[in-house]
């Protein structure tokens, strides 16, 4: 609760010095860099700068600030503008002058600043400030006495403890959960320092007290921790609770809680714990992975309610080992499909090298439906298992084959690229076609020799035929790598119409700048995909980064090329993009054309316009007819 809490502290802190920086700067008043020197940056708070450059001094003194600033900070406590700004300093400034200056600053402030000082003698701890504080419990402004209890609690010594009690029971209701509150924070200090007992008995007061149910519940989650062992019980009754809140308090605290007590208690929960509440009970467990009693987990996962089951399922995926491999598989061929699917989930995701081995051994043994499973979970956890592998892509059941092709192209090296090219060369199934295909696609885009897995890939596509010539260059195409590219761009200027179809399409989808003079090149060819070709080449102009005279150069091969409109206009929708010299020069070249005049004269004074009007661009401008 405790870190909750400064953690909301620290949000509204930061939201009330954006707002303040904004009132500061908002009015047009530049802020100037302040100096590091401590005399230097008191002197700003002495003079008549903007206050933007004061509050720019002031966080300046919070690094380099010491006791000699604190007076000057101090006469700014009652500025509505630049409180907040000294205080930042006045929190971290050492020495007891701070403490003293922020105390003698609530005798004349009231409201907000009063308010702001009070947090910021809680910031500070400060141990003299208990006695000033404990008179403010009673102060008529109820957000004053609220900001006094939960400094006292940030003070957290028996004194300010010995103050904030009493106010349990018999302070003003509307200060009442700010003196929860404070409360709670000196139990936390309590604890921390050893002293669990008397935390306890803090706690305690507090979940007895009529208090907001938020401050209950922080409360009992520190009488659960305060208690040690003896806390296991109060946990297991949060978790029986009716109230949402203490549950789900429960739930949180059952994965913070020290020891491996709290596991069993925790497994013991389960037997008696309604299903909706035991699932989250088992993904509790699992958060507790060093202590977790596997076998409570396991035995909700055989059967049962089938949501628990899967929680429980799940969890083995995080925290199960070896020994969960036959509960699980067993679940994986079952036929309820979502418990099926989390088990096979978590057999692909249980930990271990030793799970790995014992799922190759099984596979040498496997039959029936749990031999495709063993060779799915091996592509799933990339097993190096390719000898079996090869064997089971023979097989006669197209399950056992198509699993076992699918698993090949996760795991294969480099090595067994011409098995799989082999498997869609000459396969005779569509569906093991269709397989295949993806199994080579898979192992040919995660090669680390991507030069070579292209050559070889590319070799296929000349010695094949029909439609299997353009699955294979669909795969070159997603290696990618100047050989793949070559490859491509041979196909798009090849006779064959269905290999130009193929290649300019892939061309047009290359990711590197290095397709543009190939796309040009097909383009300049003619044909049926000239303006395929032709548009992909303007996308690279568009899309990529490239130098301000690549591009203009582009562009300006483009215009030669452009006969319809709308390639005219997307190479204008290019220059006017990017507008710099350059680009005014490919605009100007352009109005050289009679069909371009128009359109290149229009992008010529777009462009013009966000250029810096040198002697150059006017002389551009004129020679062109355009400085007019």
């Amino acid at each position: 609760m405790h870190h909750n809490l400064q953690f909301t502290n620290a949000i509204v802190f930061l939201a009330a010095l954006a707002a303040t920086t904004f009132a500061l700067t908002g009015n047009g008043v530049s802020q100037s860099p302040a100096p590091k020197d401590e005399k230097a940056l008191i002197a700003i708070l002495r003079s008549d700068v903007p206050k933007a450059d004061k509050a720019l001094a002031c966080k300046n003194l919070s690094v380099y600030g010491s006791s000699e600033a604190v007076t000057d900070l101090a006469k700014l406590l009652g500025d509505e503008q630049l409180a907040s700004w000294s205080r930042i300093a006045l929190e971290v400034i050492p020495g007891t002058a701070a403490d003293e200056a922020l105390r003698k600053a609530t005798e004349s402030l009231e409201g907000k600043l009063l308010v702001g000082t009070i947090n910021s003698i809680g910031v500070r701890r400060d141990a003299g400030a208990v006695e000033l504080l404990t008179g403010k419990l009673e102060d008529k402004d109820a957000d004053v006495a609220s900001a006094s209890a939960v400094a006292l609690g940030r003070i957290g010594n028996a004194a300010a403890a010995k103050s904030l009690r009493p106010k349990l029971a018999g302070g003003s209701i509307a200060v009442r959960s700010a003196v929860a509150e404070g409360c709670v924070l000196c139990a936390e200090r309590f604890l921390a320092d050893g002293n669990a007992a008397e935390a306890t008995k803090i706690y305690d007061e507090v979940r007895k007290a009529e208090v907001p149910e938020q401050r209950i519940v922080e409360a009992t989650r520190g009488a659960i921790l305060a208690r040690g062992k003896d806390g296991i019980s109060l946990l297991m009754e949060q978790l029986r609770s009716s109230n949402r809140k203490l549950f789900q308090m429960a739930l949180i605290t059952a994965r913070e809680f020290p020891g491996a007590d709290v596991d069993q208690a925790l497994a013991a929960e389960l037997e008696s714990a309604p299903p909706e509440r035991a699932s989250l009970v088992i993904l509790a467990m699992a958060d507790r992975k060093e202590t977790v009693k596997l076998a409570a987990v396991l035995k909700a996962a055989a059967g049962g309610n089938a949501q628990v089951r899967l929680a429980a399922i799940v969890a083995l995926g995080r925290v199960g080992n070896a020994t969960c491999l036959d509960p699980l598989l067993e679940v994986a061929l079952e036929t309820e499909s979502e418990l099926s699917s989390a088990a096979k989930e978590a057999l692909a995701a249980l930990p271990g090298e030793t799970v790995d081995k014992d799922i190759v051994a099984r596979l040498a043994k496997a039959e029936g439906k749990s031999y495709p499973l063993l060779i799915e979970l091996i592509g799933q956890r990339q097993i190096e298992a390719s000898d079996a592998l090869l064997k089971a892509i023979k097989h006669s059941d197209p399950a056992v084959r198509n699993s076992a092709l699918t698993s090949l192209g996760n795991t294969a090296s480099q090595k067994y690229l011409s098995v799989l090219i082999t498997q869609v060369v000459s396969t005779t199934s569509e569906s093991d076609g269709e397989v295949a295909q993806k199994a080579l696609k898979a192992a040919a885009t995660r090669m680390p020799d991507r030069e070579g897995c292209a050559a070889e890939l590319a070799a296929a596509v000349d010695r094949s035929t029909g439609p299997t010539k353009i699955v294979l260059l669909d795969i070159v195409g997603a290696v990618g790598g100047p050989k793949a590219l070559a490859a491509v761009g041979a196909a798009a200027k090849s006779s064959d119409a269905a290999l130009q179809d193929a290649g300019s399409r892939l061309l047009g989808e290359w990711t590197t700048v290095d397709a543009a003079p190939v796309l040009l090149s097909v383009a300049k060819g003619g044909g049926k995909f000239q303006t395929r070709a032709l548009r992909g080449y303007i996308g690279i102009a568009q899309k990529f980064i490239m130098s301000d005279e690549q591009r203009a150069q582009m562009c300006t091969s483009a215009f030669e090329l452009a006969k319809q409109p709308a390639e005219r206009k997307l190479i204008m929708d290019v220059l006017k993009r990017y507008p710099n010299l350059d680009m005014l020069k490919a605009a100007v070249k352009a109005m050289e054309s009679p069909e371009l005049k128009k359109d290149a004269s229009e992008a010529a004074l777009a462009i013009s316009q966000k250029l810096t009007k040198t002697d150059e661009v006017k002389a551009i401008l004129s020679k062109a007819g355009l400085d007019k």
